[in-house]
């Protein structure tokens, strides 16, 4: 039997050192997009898909996460008392009912698959999400309710990629897949160089993972950059038990760069019902200058 998927991880422990200074007292993951900021979004995708345990594993001067989460009673006060309260229900819901919030401090940066790793005691043998928030992808449904129903449909792992241009793969773990076979991932690998790479198919920051991968990173080591590598723990996994590469309906926006954020900002702000319309007029303008 095929198990739901219950739990998300938020690996977050990163410094986001490209966007300095707005991340020196802030984390990247706390970046706004229009309203709400990217942790928020991953939230919201993951309990779309049926998290209700949500595990974040965070880092120094990572507060601001678990304060965002937490309830803030002297806020909603105010906003009653000032009538409100549409936005004392909008702050009310960033944790729905029903939805628990993990935080787990990974003490030092040994990678996404360390990270990744120290959720095991929240995790246990579950099947999993992993969620990279900096990942920022518009789709309907969501990229993890599409996997999970990819997993639904046949178990195993299932992993997000995306084609990127052939000099771009040494910024990415690349796959190669069976295609006869579900897209079965014969071979996955941190990083290579274009003449390295078996294909241009990249994975991006999107997983669900049986909870046989704890006993891959426990044991893979240091990969590529000193870490212990996602990637070298998934590779560790495929002999033993099917991974499939799953290409996603949606537009990812990488938020972890400037110009990934602007794109993501200037998209959403063009689709929100508060902003849009006056939003597309104000460009249309800047644009005609």
């Amino acid at each position: 039997m095929i198990q739901k998927v219950r739990a998300a991880v938020f690996p977050v422990a990163g410094r986001g050192t490209r966007f300095l200074p707005a991340t020196k007292a802030s984390p990247k993951e706390m970046l706004p997009i229009v309203d709400k900021p990217l942790i928020q979004y991953a939230v919201e995708e993951a309990i779309a898909a049926g998290a209700t345990k949500l595990v974040f594993v965070t880092g120094a001067s990572k507060r601001a996460i678990e304060d965002h989460f937490d309830t803030d009673a002297e806020l909603e006060r105010a906003l009653t008392d000032s009538g409100k309260l549409d936005l004392l229900q909008t702050i009310q819901n960033i944790v729905p009912k029903g939805v628990s919030c993990i935080y787990i401090r990974q003490g030092k940066p040994l990678g996404l698959g360390h990270a990744v790793l120290c959720a095991r005691p929240a995790i246990g043998n579950e099947p999993f999400f992993v969620h990279l928030a900096d990942d920022l992808i518009a789709g309907s449904p969501g990229c993890l309710s599409q996997m999970a129903k990819e997993h639904a449909d046949h178990g195993g792992s299932v992993v997000a990629v995306e084609t990127v241009p052939s000099e771009n793969t040494s910024s990415y773990g690349i796959v190669a897949v069976d295609k006869s076979n579900r897209s079965r991932i014969t071979q996955i690998v941190e990083k290579p160089k274009p003449a390295d790479a078996p294909s241009n198919s990249a994975v991006v920051g999107r997983y669900l993972l049986s909870g046989d991968i704890f006993d891959k990173l426990e044991t893979i080591g240091e990969g590529a950059g000193g870490e212990i590598q996602l990637t070298d723990g998934i590779a560790a996994l495929l002999d033993e038990s099917p991974v499939y590469a799953y290409s996603f309906a949606g537009v990812r926006y990488d938020c972890g760069s400037k110009l990934g954020y602007l794109q993501a900002t200037v998209a959403f702000g063009l689709n929100h019902p508060d902003t849009g319309e006056r939003f597309r007029e104000h460009l249309k303008n800047v644009l005609s200058d």
